[in-house]
């Protein structure tokens, strides 16, 4: 199963059964509103804060993806989860809420891809028959433990992405129809020295391109394997970086293929500086827009690439540096 240094490889092919997304209104006025299940008309989704309203953004989305695969929360046997906030308590939260045995996951905005990976060596391993996997993130509530409140009205400059308001779930089985993940690439920690809060794409970028590199390494497959190669959040900043490493490295990834989450959920018009970012980002693009090219056949084979920045409040005071991974995941529409 171990292929290479880092790379898991699953024959039994786990099951994507469904997927539950749910997002918040701006993400509502994107491109991809018709891929998601669930649009709230504003942030506060009916709570008094925005840490309860991504708490339950998480717990609509695990419901949604539970009804869609004609299932019941007891025929569950894990939910792996995390998210941004402080000792993810919006993950463990709604595991409160569910009563599904729980895993705490934090790989920051990688998160989507590594919970994912994890449910599916769970599924080989026959640990589990079904399971759910996925992540959330609101943007008031990110950006007040990592920047500044948005009540502030802070100025940000152009390197700065769009915390994404989000909840993307997947529900994994040993059987049945769906999208199956066939591999999964495990990211090392890369820390280019990048120090800045507000220049996420770049601190990430060399992550993304390092697990990218060891992806193709480790199971001797090349970009033209695949109909569709996406980054979780590296925004038009990161996903500039990361092609010209790519080019450097000799590993070329074509522009048709090459894409990234955090450039695909916005409109161009729509102010988010460089992009999307958050761990709700790759986890609605991948478990909405994508999951659904590929169930109406348009896609094969897609590589997901969620990357993390893993710093927090108290490393950028103690002024450390931006340590950064990326998790990526094979999935293919096998008829």
């Amino acid at each position: 199963m171990l292929k290479g240094h880092q790379t898991w490889v699953f024959p039994s092919k786990p099951t994507i059964l469904a997927t539950g997304t749910v997002v918040g209104p701006f993400e509502g006025k994107g491109p991809l509103a018709e891929d998601f299940d669930l649009i709230h008309g504003d942030l506060w989704m009916g709570q008094d804060s925005f840490e309860k309203a991504e708490q339950k953004m998480l717990e609509e989305a695990c419901e949604i993806a539970i009804r869609k695969a004609g299932l019941q929360k007891q025929d569950i046997q894990f939910f792996l989860g995390g998210d941004l906030l402080n000792q993810i308590i919006s993950a463990s939260f709604a595991a409160r809420t569910l009563a599904i045995p729980y895993l705490g996951l934090f790989g920051a905005c990688s998160t989507s891809m590594e919970g994912l990976a994890l449910g599916a060596l769970m599924l080989e391993n026959k640990a589990a028959r079904y399971l759910l996997c996925g992540t959330a993130s609101h943007n008031a509530a990110v950006e007040k433990q990592f920047r500044y409140p948005t009540e502030y009205g802070s100025q940000k400059p152009p390197t700065a992405q769009w915390t994404v308001t989000g909840a993307g779930i997947a529900l994994l089985g040993t059987k049945g129809k769906g999208p199956r993940v066939t591999s999964a690439t495990i990211g090392r920690v890369v820390d280019m020295g990048i120090s800045d809060p507000f220049n996420m794409g770049a601190a990430m970028a060399p992550a993304a391109v390092d697990t990218i590199t060891a992806h193709f390494r480790d199971l001797g497959v090349s970009a033209q394997d695949y109909d569709l190669i996406a980054t979780g959040d590296l925004g038009r900043v990161g996903h500039k970086i990361a092609s010209d490493l790519l080019i450097k490295h000799n590993l070329a990834i074509p522009e048709n293929i090459f894409t990234d989450c955090g450039m695909l959920i916005y409109h161009p018009d729509q102010p988010v500086q460089a992009g999307g970012s958050g761990c709700g980002c790759s986890a609605v693009v991948s478990f909405g827009h994508i999951f659904n090219r590929m169930k109406k056949g348009e896609l094969k084979k897609v590589l997901l690439i969620a990357t993390g920045a893993l710093l927090s409040p108290l490393s950028y005071q103690q002024k450390e540096s931006i340590p950064c991974i990326a998790h990526a995941v094979a999935i293919e529409h096998i008829q």
